[in-house]
């Protein structure tokens, strides 16, 4: 591993070096000229021009000139601390060149437009491309290979002993590299977003994300890069022989052409191919499975190799849910051309991309040659916000896992409305890596002040933030907003806040407000830990069904079926095949408990209250009595065979067998005597034996 992650750097050395050559490749001749009596620059100019270049020259020739020897000699007990030492040591002659930058720009751009020769002799073989853009290159490849280095550093000293003398050094070397980050973190940081442009403008990246694109019916993950004055959609290239990351510009508009209406009304939108519900809660279950064998493997140190065959597939199949999972389109369209669809999962990020884009519009203006285009792509790669697709293998170790149980949610009111209007909002939260909607409340009729008063209970699966959206309900179609081909209820408002781990221990109601827009809506939360959720407690009361052993309610009613199970199914089959997330989406918690009561109450009215409430409720209902039967249907007895056989299942990758075994888990969720979940962290809906 100390081999591997070296061999990297020196890949990474070569090609600066090669950069550093080739801006000083016209220095010498410029040098030459200010002695004469036409010179092309004075020497003031050259030497703000070049400032301290050809002594990070030196440096860095002499550090990869140290460490090649070495690495090509390797053993277990060669050195290499003393080189990165020696190398944090001198990243005082960046601080000198970080501050001369703006200086240096300037004065090049100047003497490029007031000086034709140099302008000529800047365009350096074999690149060919203004002096202006290396300065932009070469300010931010030095800033963003110490902070290679420094991760560098992170991962040669999980390898190194401490016993071995690299160790002091490379610690040394890590302390020196993060306070001379952290120093100039903050001048870096506006630069490092913006590339030059034509008049000495910034193009200025201002959001940038991965998303999935839809292409001829077939998703594909794509690098979208919002800039002042176009939208960009670039592919990730493949890393091929340790070469440094890439992208490929795959199209781009610019935001005075792009538009999110349809171009022609009678344009066919095209088709989301939508994944079932089974096939998602499969893969959800397979990442599972496969973060407990990690873990596993962890506690008992069976070495690296297994670990990292065990993260490669987990990467694959969390790439493969996060591509397959979502179904909300995103579509712009280019007003001299071509449309495109994305993929969302949150109308929360759908809104933000066209906020962003909206206010952009209003102020920007555009021109763009190829060799620019190029340029732009190129520089992609150091001026992305978003470096990792949001997959849990991505995160660090010390990162937190999110939460994995129950949250209620109290949606109380909200004020801040300027005219009356038809309310309501919808929860989302982020779960494997996107976010999901998870809640809706009830429609407020003709008010600026509603008052929902609405609970509900929320599934999480290592979740960290919590986002809810206000809407406008429109019922008089004419007025409707036309989006993406699509008739949309307008947004209102958003926002959100983070679901802080040690604050929601309490167990007791937490009250807050979300301010979104001059819009302020207040909740109340309560977080219950998985330990303690799917714990069975069997009813005191033996005359209900809640809590009461499946085979006594069978008994007493003289059916093979539950009356309660029979008449959810019913309900749901007959009036909410059509809605999206039957079982993802949570019901009102207060309509679950006065269905729960009617049904242990055996109220002859129970079919008329369900058919007056929402097809989320009555999901939740029979969730719960699936929830709190004290035993599950696969029984305590028969625990052990089913999940033997449904590891062996998994294992095996048989996933056709696998999505029926699902269908089954999500619906009885088997619980242990202990209380113990046997596939920990699996969070999958309830949705199976419906």
């Amino acid at each position: 591993m100390r081999k591997w992650v070296l061999s990297g750097i020196l890949a990474s050395e070569e090609t600066y070096l090669s950069h550093l050559e080739a801006l000083l490749l016209p220095m010498k001749p410029l040098k030459a000229a200010a002695t004469t009596s036409q010179p092309v620059l004075t020497s003031q100019q050259i030497e703000t021009i070049f400032f301290k270049v050809p002594e990070l020259y030196e440096i860095h020739k002499e550090f990869y000139d140290g460490l090649f020897p070495r690495v090509q000699q390797w053993s277990h007990q060669q050195r290499v601390g003393d080189l990165f030492q020696k190398l944090a040591s001198q990243l005082g002659v960046y601080r000198a060149f970080v501050d001369n930058y703006e200086v240096a720009m300037e004065t090049a751009e100047k003497c490029c437009q007031a000086n034709a020769q140099f302008a000529e002799i800047s365009e350096v073989p074999p690149l060919y491309v203004p002096v202006t853009f290396f300065f932009t290159a070469l300010l931010y490849k030095p800033v963003d290979r110490v902070t290679r280095s420094t991760l560098v550093l992170h991962d040669l000293l999980k390898h190194t002993p401490v016993s071995h003398p690299d160790h002091p050094l490379l610690q040394d070397a890590l302390r020196i590299s993060q306070n001379f980050l952290s120093s100039i973190n903050e001048e870096i940081t506006p630069r490092r977003q913006s590339m030059t442009v034509k008049k000495g403008e910034h193009r200025q990246l201002l959001k940038d994300s991965f998303m999935v694109e839809l292409v001829e019916g077939a998703r594909k993950l794509r690098h979208v890069f919002l800039f002042t004055d176009l939208f960009l959609c670039a592919k990730l290239k493949k890393q091929i022989g340790g070469k440094s990351q890439q992208y490929d510009c795959k199209w781009y508009i610019p935001l005075t052409d792009l538009s999110f209406q349809m171009v022609d009304e009678s344009e066919a939108v095209p088709n989301i191919p939508l994944v079932p519900d089974e096939e998602l809660d499969a893969m959800k279950i397979k990442i599972s499975q496969i973060k407990n064998d990690i873990q596993r493997e962890k506690r008992a140190n069976k070495g690296s190799k297994v670990i990292e065959r065990l993260k490669k597939k987990l990467s694959e199949q969390e790439s493969l849910l996060l591509l397959m999972s979502p179904n909300m389109a995103f579509r712009v369209h280019n007003r001299n051309g071509k449309s495109y669809t994305f993929l969302i999962s949150s109308d929360y990020e759908r809104a933000e991309w066209r906020e962003n884009i909206r206010e952009q519009q209003k102020k920007c203006d555009f021109s763009l040659t190829s060799v620019e285009l190029q340029m732009l792509t190129n520089s992609c790669v150091k001026l992305q916000t978003v470096h990792n697709i949001p997959l849990t293998i991505n995160k660090e170790d010390d990162e937190s896992p999110g939460l994995y149980g129950f949250l209620n949610v109290i949606v109380h009111s909200a004020t801040g409305f300027k005219q009356s209007s038809n309310l309501y909002c919808t929860l989302e939260v982020d779960s494997f890596g996107y976010f999901v909607n998870k809640a809706k409340t009830r429609v407020y009729r003709d008010t600026t002040e509603p008052n929902w008063n609405e609970e509900f209970e929320i599934e999480l699966e290592g979740s960290q933030t919590l986002r809810i959206l206000c809407y406008e309900k429109c019922y008089n179609k004419t007025k409707l907003t036309k989006e993406d081909g699509e008739s949309t209820d307008r947004i209102m408002g958003k926002g959100q806040v983070q679901l802080d781990p040690q604050a929601l221990q309490d167990k007791d109601w937490q009250r807050t407000v979300i301010s979104m827009n001059g819009v302020e809506v207040k909740l109340s939360v309560k977080f219950t830990s998985r330990e303690f959720s799917l714990k069975r407690m069997p009813s005191r009361k033996q005359t209900g069904v809640f809590g009461v052993k499946i085979a006594i309610v069978t008994k007493r009613e003289r059916s093979k079926v539950p009356y309660i199970v029979r008449q959810c199914v019913e309900e749901i089959e007959r009036r909410g095949m059509e809605e999206v997330g039957i079982y993802r989406v949570s019901g009102v918690a207060t309509d679950i408990q006065a269905l729960k009561a009617a049904f242990d109450v055996n109220n002859k009215d129970v079919s008329v209250m369900m058919s007056e409430m929402d097809v989320n409720a009555i999901a939740g209902t029979l969730k719960l009595y699936f929830r709190e039967l004290p035993e599950p249907l696969f029984t305590d007895e028969l625990y052990p065979n089913f999940a033997e056989g449904i590891g062996k299942v998994l294992k095996g990758g048989k996933e056709w067998t696998a999505s029926l075994l699902v269908e089954a888990v999500c619906a009885v969720w088997p619980i242990r005597p202990s209380g113990d979940v046997p596939l920990a962290g699996a969070g999958v809906p309830w949705l199976g034996l419906v």
